[in-house]
This record gives C-alpha cells, structure tokens and sequence, in this order.
C-alpha cells in the first residue's frame, strides 16, 4: 500500500511534466506549420493524451474485464468534458471559435449518442466497433479537411523544429509513464478495498488516465492557449469513444454489466452542457467552469454512496 501510494505521487509528477512539455511543443509547431492550434488540439494533442486511455481500455478487455474498459471511457468523457473544462475555465475564461461550437462539439455528442445506441443491448459486437471506427475515420477526414482551410499566414517561430518535437514526444512519454503508474497503483489501492471494477474504471481508472488532460487543458488554459485546452477535450472525448471503444470492441467484444444507462446518460449531458455554455459569446466564463465542477463533484458523489 505504501509504495502504490509512493507511485500515485510519482505518477502525478510525470504527467504534470508531461504536460507542460506537450502543450509547448505542441503550441510551437501548430505556429511554425501554419496549422490552427484548434487542430493540433483535436489530432497530435488529443491522440497523446488519450493513449492512457487505450492501453487501459485494450488490457481490461483482453484480461476479461470489459466493465473497467467500458467504465473507462465513460467516466473519462464525463470528466473531460465537467471536470476538466470546468478547472480550465476557473484559471482562465476559455474563448471558443464559432466553428468549434458549431462543428467539432457536435461531433462529440454525436458520438456520444452513437455510443448510447450501441450499448442499449448492454453488448458492444466487433460490428458495432466497426461502426465505431467507421465514425473516427470519418472524424480524422473532417478534421484534416478544416486543418487545410484554416491555414494562415507564416507566424515567426524562433524555436528550432527539433526541440519542438524532443517537447512533444518527451511530453507523450511522461503523460503515458506517469498516468500508467496511477492507474495501476489506485487502482490496486481501490480493489484492496472492495470496490467494483465497473465503479474503478468509472472514478479512478478514468481519474488516473483523465490526468493527461486534466494537466495539460490547465496548463495550455494558463497559457492562454485555450484553442488547444478545447481541442484536447473534444477530440480526447471523440477519440475515446469512435478510435478506443471500436478498436477494443473490434478486437475483443464487451459485455457491458457495471455500467448504467446513468452513467452514459450523464456522460451526453456533460460534453452538452459545455456545448451550451460555449454558446455564451462564445467563452466559457469562470462561474460555468464552477458549475460545472460542482456537477461533477455531485455526480462523483452519488458514485460513492451507490457503492
């Protein structure tokens, strides 16, 4: 127990290293190759910060525990899109482009919605994660269409390419290293405790791998940088649901018995309220990161007394 939580601590630290670098390096290359930092946001970003996520989702299903990867994805969405957003907008207001509120948040409650469907039969079948993945191939085209038309003119970068991707890709390691440490000892702390694997992946699993976008939304927020804090968010969101789910379903079907319709319900619910304050002139403000951390932290606790 004692060296689980000596990892958790470790654990931490890597990903708040890991953060920091991978939004800096990100940031710098989105100005030096002219790509929207929206984008590098959606893609680079959110595809590092969800590789947790995916070694998660895959091992749970291949040892023979689908809930703690279904629960994964789940309770990782829903704190993306209220915790996350929510810490994010309380250390600065986070302004969001009109095209984001009006295509690439819909995405992710179409995604969302496609994943309720799926599972109304408490089963994920390999067709249903060929569906899954049909959506996130149809996700990367969209976005990789927008990532030409947004295309600008030349900003002056001084930093050289080479530290820019030694930032990111040391960046990737530390968020991946660090949130598999978490996991694995919070997650032993947990089950010594009793608690259901359905519920682990649900709070802590998707507490541990959420890290990576919990640190960097925070940090590219307090760097002014909140085209990359959203984009992390909806595209982690998107990439958890369409590229992990349908991978992992692909690969090994899930027979989905610790997860509730709730649970997914609230997880729609979340990325939609954010949806709804990004409509507000087009910000989130600081009293609706509050409100919406304070709906998690309500959620969270109705988790704990159901145990």
């Amino acid at each position: 127990m004692i060296f689980d939580i000596l990892f958790i601590v470790v654990g931490v630290a890597l990903v708040l290293f890991g953060a920091d670098k991978l939004t800096e390096g990100a940031s710098s290359l989105a100005r030096r190759m002219n790509v929207p930092e929206i984008i590098i946001g959606l893609t680079i970003v959110a595809a590092g910060t969800s590789a947790p996520e995916l070694f998660v989702s895959l091992v749970s299903a291949l040892k023979g525990t689908p809930d703690m990867a279904v629960g994964n994805v789940v309770g990782s969405n829903t704190m993306n899109a209220m915790l996350i957003v929510g810490c994010a907008a309380m250390v600065a207001p986070m302004i969001i482009s009109p095209s984001t509120v009006k295509k690439d948040i819909p995405f992710s409650v179409g995604a969302s919605v496609l994943l309720i469907l799926l599972a109304l039969d408490s089963f994920l079948s390999m067709m249903d994660g060929i569906i899954l993945l049909i959506g996130f191939a149809i996700f990367m085209t969209y976005t990789l269409m927008l990532a030409k038309k947004g295309s600008s003119e030349a900003v002056k970068e001084s930093s050289p390419v080479w530290k820019n991707l030694l930032y990111l890709i040391g960046g990737l390691a530390g968020l991946v290293l660090g949130s598999n440490l978490f996991v694995d000892s919070a997650s032993n702390v947990a089950l010594s405790l009793g608690i259901s694997e359905g519920v682990v992946g649900l709070t802590v699993v998707a507490g541990g791998t959420s890290l990576p976008e919990l640190a960097t939304s925070v940090v590219a927020a307090r760097k002014g940088q909140s085209a990359i804090a959203i984009g992390n968010v909806i595209g982690s969101n998107v990439f958890n649901i369409l590229l992990i789910l349908g991978l992992t379903a692909t690969i090994c079907p899930l027979e989905i018995e610790g997860i509730t319709t709730l649970d997914m319900v609230v997880m729609l619910l979340s990325v939609s309220l954010v949806w709804l304050f990004s409509f507000t002139r087009f910000t989130v403000e600081r009293w609706e990161g509050a409100a919406l951390v304070v709906g998690y932290l309500v959620y969270l606790g109705w988790l704990i007394t159901s145990l």
